[in-house]
């Protein structure tokens, strides 16, 4: 098939941005692959990787166009690109209402033209130290989205930040809503009154998502960055956050969400925090530690809210066949959850994000055992979109673990929400289909359970998503903790 390969001389668009042009063109009837990304050395080995010859004057600041199909589809391609390009330049210059404003050579400039009090920085990590030093030394906060910043950068920002009075949320920081402004990968959840503080991207939106489903809402999410709570960093940016929402009249609770932290940081933040005039509420998981299901129940309850029975799809379900539960996420802090609340039934779970150095998978992510693979993980996401945008490693793997006798049961996630995929639910139930038919061929019953992190406002639609998952053979949990619980229960050996 023919290639499409063209240079766009300066023009810039953000990482983010490119993702979702990237998917738009590739889903276009008729195009076989598609890349359309900045110049970066690691950019240009994906798009060439893929089989494209780049020109060789190509730099980082040039945008690569990268189209495969048959005629039609690369003239369907092009439009498809076109589109979606001018629909991001729309959407900048009615931001403001003033139309399109002047370019600006370095992001200092840009806001002191434009006066703004936070800046959302998505450059490659090797970039992205120098981009949030300029935005802080300006005196604005730091949404850091990008990722791969060393740790020794990220704590010279946070201090920089503290002697600024400005936050930095991040690096790797995904997920945040401020005034009710959603940024990066949000959920449409109600406004209210609970703060959230979250060293975790998913995790945050599984809380959200759950209080939102008790008629609880949220007055801001403030992203830390998932490594702010270890032994090296400190929760340098979580004391920052706890103290902005402890000063905020719209906030009268906090709950902070982290994947594992480091213990002695956990005390210091909760000595921290009992100095405070709100009530602080903690979503940390680690071993002994409550689910965040179970951290969100106890939270409504201290805040004299009543907890719901969070909704599910179930369908009827046979045991496995298979031994082994295979859990394969999108978002690591899901991951991290299952595979907390997996070990203590099953003991050690293999992944690529292990909970002991002892249990980590090879290059190959293989194993005959019980796995969970986190396909966010920063490895998996070198030179390509988010899975929680493009889905197309884990389809694949779905299929296989489909051929793989000694797979017992599929766990899965799906977030919806600002920045994910527009269609999820389809794509998904259909692998899934494939995947219990492919196992049924073989004699073999696959039972397969999702975990659907969502609210009822979200662009993709909840239950609509719910329904044709579970149209689909799959039962649908809104609840991780409840997915990852009902999944061991189909285990050989396992019923409750």
């Amino acid at each position: 098939m023919p290639d499409h390969v063209e240079l766009r001389r300066g023009a810039y668009y953000d990482s983010v941005s490119l993702m979702q042009v990237s998917r738009a063109v590739a889903s276009t009837p008729g195009v076989e692959a598609a890349q359309v990304a900045m110049a970066t050395e690691l950019n240009a080995e994906v798009i060439a990787s893929m089989g494209f010859t780049i020109p060789s004057e190509a730099g980082p600041n040039d945008l690569v166009v990268a189209i495969r199909g048959a005629d039609e589809g690369l003239a369907a391609g092009r439009a498809a690109l076109d589109t979606a390009l001018a629909e991001l330049k729309s959407a900048g210059a009615h931001a403001g209402g003033f139309g399109e404003a002047p370019p600006r050579r370095t992001l200092g400039g840009a806001i002191t033209a434009s006066e703004a009090n936070l800046a959302l920085v998505s450059v490659p990590g090797q970039h992205a130290t120098v981009e949030a030093l300029d935005a802080i030394h300006g005196g604005v906060s730091v949404m850091l989205f990008s990722d791969n910043v060393p740790v020794e950068d990220e704590v010279r920002l946070k201090d920089a930040a503290a002697a600024a009075d400005v936050l930095v949320m991040g690096p790797d920081c995904g997920t945040a809503v401020v005034g009710g402004v959603a940024l990066g990968f949000a959920n449409a959840v109600r406004h209210g009154q609970v703060g959230i503080v979250a060293a975790s991207g998913t995790g945050a939106q599984q809380v959200m998502c759950l209080l939102d489903a008790a008629g609880v809402g949220v007055s801001h999410c403030l992203g830390v960055g998932g490594r702010d709570l270890s032994a090296a960093v400190s929760g340098r940016s979580t004391k920052q956050a706890l103290a902005a929402l402890a000063a905020d009249e719209a906030t009268t609770s906090v709950i902070v969400v982290s994947k594992p932290p480091a213990d002695e940081v956990l005390a210091d933040l909760q000595a921290y925090a009992a100095g405070l005039d709100v009530p602080v509420h903690w979503a940390t998981l680690g071993a002994g530690r409550p689910d965040l299901t179970a951290a969100v129940e106890s939270a409504l309850e201290a805040e004299g809210h009543g907890v719901p029975q969070w909704p599910s799809w179930v369908v009827d379900q046979a045991a496995a066949t298979g031994p082994g539960l295979r859990g394969l996420f999108c978002g690591g802090t899901l991951a991290d959850e299952a595979m907390l609340i997996a070990a203590e039934r099953l003991g050690g779970i293999r992944s690529n994000i292990p909970l002991s150095p002892e249990l980590a998978l090879g290059p190959d992510l293989r194993d005959p055992g019980h796995v969970v693979i986190d396909f966010g993980d920063d490895v998996l996401t070198q030179g390509r979109a988010h899975p929680m945008i493009d889905p197309s490693l884990r389809l694949e793997r779905i299929a296989a673990e489909a051929r793989d006798e000694t797979c017992g049961v599929l766990l899965l996630d799906l977030v919806l929400g600002y920045g994910a995929h527009q269609d999820p639910a389809d794509e998904l139930a259909e692998a899934v289909r494939r995947a219990r038919a492919t196992a049924a061929e073989a004699g073999r019953e696959l039972p397969v359970v999702v975990s659907l992190t969502g609210a009822e406002g979200d662009p993709q639609g909840l239950k609509q998503c719910a329904t044709a998952l579970q149209e689909a053979g799959a039962s649908v949990f809104l609840s991780n903790a409840q997915a990852t619980r009902h999944a061991l229960s189909l285990l050989p050996g396992q019923e409750n």
